[in-house]
């Protein structure tokens, strides 16, 4: 029997971390607050008229040069180490895993995030991904800084990465696999589960929610007004406070969906046997 993926994606910043990827190590090393650094980036995207995404990572070198910071990928690293991650998520994806495979299905991880990628590439939960979509810098090989944006994820950018997942074409320099018309997708889109934490990531979660996959907010006590709101407006199917710990109601319910894709893989299955069967091929 074929056994079923089921791709698990996540937003980062207030989804899975308490906060801003930025907030943990590389703003207090500018010397600035996360307030301070956020209002100069707004500022310049309102002046510049540069998209908002593309205005933060220039902040980043531009603030990094004045304040005598060599931004290298190693420093940059370095600063994921002290992301804090809310209840559960550290030991999620093992256990998520685990309780896949004792249903035959194999589950796989992917984030899709406008935070900065080599950030979260130093952080303790980066080994669990299949795959990590993020803001990325090209380095010049000499002096080992940013020189141009390598990749940037807008927020409805992001809904790209769930056609490329369902497709199997995770290579975003393959232009040719993406196109390929295929019987079936690797992974269906009713196999898919996306977790985010608001507005930000509504694209997404309407996406995925029309297309018959399973989309989950996720929210602190401070953010539940806008969560409400996007339950009042069916554009989630659940939304769970961030806990992320076994027995949650998060945790209970991704499993449930686990269950359930396995279920319908093995009774689909059947029917095709048995199709096949009466048809004497």
């Amino acid at each position: 029997m074929k056994k079923p993926i089921v791709a698990i994606m996540y937003d980062f910043d207030k989804t899975l971390s308490t906060t801003d990827m930025q907030n943990y190590s590389f703003i207090p090393a500018l010397g600035m607050k996360p307030d301070e650094f956020w209002g100069a980036t707004g500022e310049f995207s309102k002046k510049s008229e540069v998209e908002r995404i593309l205005s933060y990572m220039y902040m980043m070198i531009y603030l990094a040069k004045q304040k005598g910071i060599k931004l290298t990928k190693k420093f940059l690293n370095e600063c994921g180490k002290n992301i804090e991650f809310f209840p559960g998520v550290e030991n999620w994806f093992k256990r998520i895993n685990k309780y896949g495979q004792q249903h035959d299905v194999k589950v796989e991880h992917y984030l899709l995030s406008s935070g900065t990628k080599e950030i979260v590439e130093g952080c303790s939960i980066a080994k669990h991904f299949k795959e990590i979509y993020g803001c990325e810098f090209y380095f010049d090989p000499q002096t080992q800084e940013p020189v141009w944006p390598k990749q940037a994820v807008n927020y409805t950018q992001k809904t790209q990465y769930l056609f490329r997942i369902s497709k199997g074409a995770t290579d975003l320099r393959d232009d040719s696999k993406i196109n390929q018309k295929e019987k079936e997708h690797r992974v269906p889109y009713t196999n898919m589960i996306y977790l985010g934490d608001g507005m930000t990531d509504v694209p997404c979660m309407q996406v995925l929610k029309n297309s018959g996959g399973k989309s989950i907010a996720i929210y602190s006590k401070k953010d539940k007004a806008i969560i409400q709101r996007l339950v009042k407006e069916k554009r989630v199917n659940f939304a769970f406070t961030a806990n992320y710990a076994e027995g949650s109601n998060l945790d209970n319910t991704v499993k449930s969906i686990i269950k359930q894709i396995a279920v319908d893989n093995e009774l689909k299955q059947k029917e095709e046997e048995t199709f096949r069967k009466l048809s004497g091929e």
